[in-house]
């Protein structure tokens, strides 16, 4: 399962509106793999948790998948629309 995927199941799995969740990555600066995950307005609250503690918890999540899957710098950014 590539980052996307993963990132993609475990935001969609945290949501009340799962088919807003749009996830997209690309190489970003100094071979930096930047991940953005697009959420609902709504949806903003529970995606970052009390003073960020979901937001933490989710990239520290996504880093470690990604280290196992040999992807040494990632960005995670997490906005909504």
């Amino acid at each position: 399962m590539d980052v996307v995927d993963f990132t993609t199941y475990l935001i969609k799995n945290i949501v009340k509106n799962p088919d807003m969740v749009k996830v997209s990555s690309f190489m970003g600066e100094e071979e930096t793999t930047m991940v953005e995950v697009l959420v609902s307005n709504e949806d903003m609250g529970a995606v970052i948790g009390k003073s960020g503690k979901n937001a933490k918890a989710l990239r520290t999540i996504i880093q470690a998948h990604a280290y196992l899957n040999n992807i040494n710098k990632i960005r995670i950014n997490i906005d909504s629309f």
